[in-house]
């Protein structure tokens, strides 16, 4: 009997799976949800990295479903890298938030205002735990 493995960083994984997605020609990707993940999907959305997600209702826990975004048949998100993992976890002041690719990407932080792009937390003056960066 093959068992499913239980995920450790779950962050990774959503990446992960939007990135694979993306290189396969997916239309969408479906993953368990959480707020976190919203959040994220959210400032993709806002960014232009990806097209749309959607909340799917599920007794045992939900799941959110992203719509994944193409120029030229190339995927929207060219790279994803988690930068703060569960056994090193990353933060960066206001002063030394990352520039992502001179500013052509973003920096998702988690902050004490909610999920922010780089830009947004330098707007808001907050540092925080630096998630990941996408271009």
């Amino acid at each position: 009997m093959v068992g499913i493995m239980p995920v450790t960083d779950q962050i990774s994984d959503f990446l992960t799976r939007i990135r694979n997605a993306g290189r396969a020609g997916h239309k969408t990707v479906t993953a368990p949800a959480s707020k976190l993940k919203i959040a994220i999907a959210r400032i993709l959305k806002d960014q232009g990295f990806i097209a749309d997600y959607a909340i799917i209702e599920d007794k045992v826990q939900n799941q959110i479903k992203v719509t994944l975004k193409y120029y030229n048949r190339e995927p929207a998100i060219r790279e994803m890298k988690r930068i703060s993992k569960p056994g090193r976890r990353i933060y960066v002041s206001v002063d030394n938030l990352p520039r992502i690719k001179n500013g052509l990407g973003i920096a998702i932080i988690s902050t004490s205002k909610g999920v922010l792009t780089d830009k947004d937390a330098k707007k808001f003056n907050v540092g925080g735990e630096f998630i990941c960066s996408i271009w």
